[in-house]
């Protein structure tokens, strides 16, 4: 198994805001890292996640009543693909653009029944966006 690469600059961010779904966000942080080559960083108030320097997943943490995954291609507004870069038959990812899409999870039940799908989206849009 992978060991998770955590960043303790991130993790030291979170205990800072003492955030009521700490666990939520310990969960995602332990799927995102384990999935791929991701390293974890702040951007945007939130963790981040690249892949090779580039932006690839944020967590929205604020408000805290759920925690959003917020896929996308990096801070930079790219051409848009005529499709949505990924298939997502779990109905996960709301689209806002065609290379931009959420997944909302409000606890960690929530989180932990779509764990399978979760990963199958990630490792799906780490590779369409290589």
């Amino acid at each position: 198994m992978k060991t998770l690469n955590r960043n303790e600059e991130v993790t030291r961010f979170l205990d800072a805001l003492k955030h009521p779904l700490r666990d939520e966000i310990e969960l995602l942080r332990s799927i995102l890292l384990s999935e791929q080559d991701l390293e974890e960083n702040i951007k945007w108030n939130g963790p981040n996640y690249s892949l090779h320097t580039e932006d690839r997943i944020t967590m929205k943490i604020q408000p805290s009543k759920q925690i959003q995954l917020i896929f996308h291609r990096g801070a930079k507004k790219l051409e848009q693909p005529r499709t949505q870069l990924i298939d997502d038959n779990s109905r996960l990812l709301t689209w806002k653009e065609n290379d931009r899409a959420f997944a909302s999870f409000k606890n960690v039940q929530e989180i932990e029944n779509s764990t399978s799908n979760l990963k199958a989206i990630i490792q799906k849009w780490i590779s369409a966006t290589k």
